[in-house]
Formats: structure tokens, C-alpha cells, sequence
């Protein structure tokens, strides 16, 4: 196994042991960049001399015998979104030409006291308005699309570009392209990670959180990002009996129709997986689903133009087609849409409260389908009925924004296509702890994803 391969767990064993320094690790990781990442472009800036200067700086001080932290000597990767002090922070957008971040965010501090290394900043889908990321190609095949807004991010980790990165999720933007590039995505409850130093999209919807190979690598960095610890055996194997007795939630509406037959049927082969592993599956009839998506829309387009004012006033013409059309549109708004917007997440809020009464966590897909074709407008269901391609990604996550709810996207399989999918463990507030023991099963039963053969590698 190359040095690139490795999760953060083991790589820390490795350099702990001695036995793989952080320079050779970090070298690993840009050889893979410079050999991929023309092809993918998951990375809109490479910090290539900076990481290996840390790096040797990292490996300088595993000689003295000091306590290591518990990222030391780690490549990971930021979504550009997040400000380093003194780097650009482009949101992959024109409007932000010229930008130079004056302060690290609060997450890139916690990383930097855990002893991480930054190998760049990633491409998001322009101000992470948009599901799609179409600078960046899914390293499983370069004709389709990594998933967004954190693409670059989820791309990255995917083919070996990084062990792990940050992204941002305001409706599904970690978790989509997490699982349409085979990695684990987690959107944290709200509040438990700082957004400050993070260009915002909606600012009550918007989350930072950690996209890993491996879920005890999800715990370990959201541990790192959020100064707190995660009770959920997250250094150790999970053992079965941890599970027996919990209540997994299998819904009876909505977040089961209009989705592909074969996941379809891998979710529920997991479901009597989990079930065989001491799991209670129980039926639940999810409520107020009809107000997920306005709710979403409402709230997300109202925010993004008040974020936005100034710049779509007075440079429209920086934004790409896609964004100026929603920040026009979100600018043209009613301030009554957007009160009632808010009044209906209020109300699925308490909706959900009393749902997670009945069950420790929901079980879903958490995308209906695999990755679209690059440039693909729209999916045709088997009835005939045409969706966005926004909306089928946005569907199965938007509900988990507007509660603030924590939501962990797992690799579940890989489709006949060849090209990866997920499932998704949705749980009460501050319930990280159960979503990431699940997600430590569901990998024992489906077997790590392994990593992709990038179609750029077959030319």
C-alpha cells in the first residue's frame, strides 16, 4: 500500500511507530496530485513547497520524543472556502480575484494546533451555491460529475489527494459528493464547528464538517475541529453489542421513492444487515416532508442575496450564469416568503424533536441516483417524470440543514455503472456518537471502498 492510500488512522499509527515519516507521506500525497489532478482538478490551489516544508518541520519534531498531536505529520486538504491567513480565499468564483484572507478560520486553527498539514485549498461549486462542481471530475470516471459544492474536496480524497479535507454543507454539499466519490462525508449538528473564517452561502443552514476515507477518521477530525470529544468508541473497533437494541428508522414515505432499483435494494440488504447485528428496524412515517424543499429553497435563496447585495448589484457579470440567476432570483423575494420559510423550519424542528423520540436514527439513501454526466441538466425517473439534477441531490439531504440535525454519508456499494453511492444515518441533535457506530458497521459489512482506477489512468 503507497503512503497515499493510507487512512489517518493508520498513517498516524505509522509515524507514531516511526516507521513512515510525515515527509515521505506528504511527498506520496503530491505525487498523486501532480500525476492526477490535471485530469480531476479537485484543487484550485497547491500548496506544494509549504507542505513539505511542514512536513519536514513535523518529522524534525518526532526526533525530540515529544507528544505528538493527534494529526501530526497529516496532509489534509480545505474547500476555498475556508480562510488561511495570507492565501486567497477564491470560492471558486471571479468575484473573489484579488481576495487575500487577513486571519485563519477557527477550524484551520483547531487543525493546526492537531498538528495537520494543509496540501491546498479545493474547488466548491461557485460559493458553494450548487450540487455539482463543474470545474472537477469525479475521479471514478472523468465524464461525471464529483458531487458539490465540496467536489474538490470529496474528489481529493477519493483518488489519494489528500487523507482528508473539509467542506461545507448548506443543503447535502458534504454529503452528495461524498458519496458519489465513494468517501464518508459527516455534517456535524449545528453549532458544533465553528463557521467563523468560512465565506458563508445561508447563513442558519451552513455547516463545516470532515470528509474522510474511513469513519473513525470522520470522528478523529471532527474531534480536531471541534475541541470536543467524540463519545463513540471512535479509536476503536465497534463492537457488536454496541448496536444491539438501538432503533433505526426506516421510513415509510419520501425519502424511499424516486430512487434507483439497485440502491434501492443495497439499502436494504444493509437494513438486514444491521438487523442480523442486533439493530431494531422500525417503520416511521417521516412528517411535514411537503415543507422540506420550500423550506429549503426559501431560506437558502433569501440568504445567499443578502449575502450577496452588494456584489450582484454592482458585478453581476463576475458570477457564473447558474449563481447570478439564484442570487437574482433570491434578491426578488418577499420578506414574507422568507418569515414563512423560517416559521416552517421552526415547525419541522419540533416535527423531527418528536420523531427521534421513536428512533435513534434514521436509515436513507443519501442520493437517489449515481453521479450525473458532466454538464447533465436533469434525471429521468422510471415513471417518466423529469428532476433537476439540483433537486434529486438535494431531495434526501436538505431536512438535515433545516433541523441541524447531524447526518453521516457512508459508502455503500458501487452501482452496475461502476460509480460509487451512499447511505446516510440521520440522527437527533448531538447523536454523532450512534450515526458514526453505524457507519463503523455498515463499513464492516460493505468492506472499505477501495480506491479508484481514475479513467484518466486508462487513456
Amino acid at each position: 500500500m503507497e503512503p497515499f492510500e493510507l487512512s489517518i488512522t493508520e498513517a498516524s499509527t505509522l509515524i507514531a511507530k516511526k516507521e513512515l515519516s510525515p515527509v515521505e507521506l506528504v511527498d506520496s500525497v503530491l505525487q498523486r496530485v501532480w500525476k492526477l489532478d490535471d485530469n480531476i482538478a479537485a484543487y484550485s490551489l497547491l500548496l506544494a513547497e509549504p507542505a513539505l516544508e511542514r512536513a519536514r518541520l513535523a518529522e524534525e519534531q518526532i526526533m525530540t520524543g515529544a507528544a505528538l498531536p493527534p494529526l501530526h505529520g497529516i496532509p489534509i486538504a480545505l474547500k476555498d472556502l475556508i480562510d488561511v491567513a495570507g492565501l486567497p480565499t477564491s470560492a471558486s468564483s471571479r468575484v473573489q480575484v484579488g481576495h487575500v484572507a487577513e486571519s485563519d478560520a477557527v477550524t484551520v486553527r483547531h487543525l493546526q494546533e492537531a498538528g495537520a498539514i494543509f496540501t491546498g485549498k479545493t474547488h466548491t461549486h461557485e460559493f458553494a451555491f450548487g450540487l455539482t462542481t463543474p470545474q472537477t471530475a469525479n475521479p471514478w470516471h472523468t465524464e461525471h460529475t464529483p458531487g458539490g459544492s465540496s467536489g474538490g474536496s470529496a474528489a481529493a480524497v477519493s483518488y489519494g489527494g489528500a487523507l482528508a479535507a473539509l467542506g461545507t454543507d448548506t443543503g447535502g454539499s458534504i454529503r452528495v459528493p461524498a458519496a458519489l466519490c465513494g468517501v464518508v462525508g459527516l455534517k456535524p449538528t449545528r453549532g458544533t464547528v465553528s463557521l467563523e473564517g468560512v465565506i458563508p452561502l445561508a447563513p442558519s443552514l451552513d455547516h463545516v464538517g470532515p470528509i474522510t476515507r474511513t469513519v473513525k477518521d470522520a470522528a478523529l477530525l471532527l474531534e480536531a475541529i471541534s475541541k470536543a470529544k467524540v463519545d463513540n468508541s471512535s479509536a476503536n473497533a465497534l463492537a457488536v453489542h454496541e448496536i444491539t437494541g438501538t432503533k433505526l428508522g426506516v421510513p415509510v414515505n419520501y425519502f424511499y421513492e424516486r430512487l434507483e432499483p439497485e440502491i434501492e435494494e443495497a439499502l436494504a440488504q444493509l437494513q438486514r444487515a444491521l438487523a442480523d447485528a442486533g439493530a431494531e428496524l422500525v417503520e416511521v412515517s417521516v412528517p411535514l416532508t411537503e415543507t422540506i424543499m420550500p423550506g429549503q429553497w426559501g431560506i437558502m435563496l433569501a440568504e445567499a442575496a443578502f449575502v450577496h447585495r452588494d456584489n450582484i448589484r454592482s458585478r453581476a457579470d463576475h458570477y457564473g450564469e447558474d449563481v447570478r440567476l439564484l442570487l437574482e432570483t433570491g434578491s426578488l423575494l418577499p420578506a414574507q416568503d422568507y418569515l414563512m420559510a423560517k416559521q416552517a423550519q421552526a415547525r419541522l424542528e419540533r416535527a423531527w424533536t418528536e420523531m427521534f423520540q421513536q428512533v435513534d436514527a434514521l436509515i436513507v439513501p443519501t442520493v437517489p441516483t449515481v453521479a450525473a454526466r458532466r454538464g447533465q441538466s436533469a434525471f429521468i425517473w422510471q415513471d417518466g417524470s423529469e428532476e433537476p439534477v439540483v433537486e434529486a441531490y438535494v431531495r434526501f439531504n436538505a431536512a438535515a440543514n433545516l433541523t441541524g440535525v447531524p447526518a453521516l454519508s457512508v459508502p455503500a456499494g458501487r452501482h452496475s455503472s461502476g460509480l460509487p453511492f451512499g447511505v446516510q444515518f440521520i440522527g437527533p441533535a448531538h447523536s454523532e456518537a450512534v450515526l458514526l457506530k453505524l457507519g463503523q458497521l455498515v463499513e464492516g459489512i460493505t468492506g472499505r471502498m477501495p480506491m479508484p482506477a481514475p479513467f484518466a489512468l486508462c487513456n
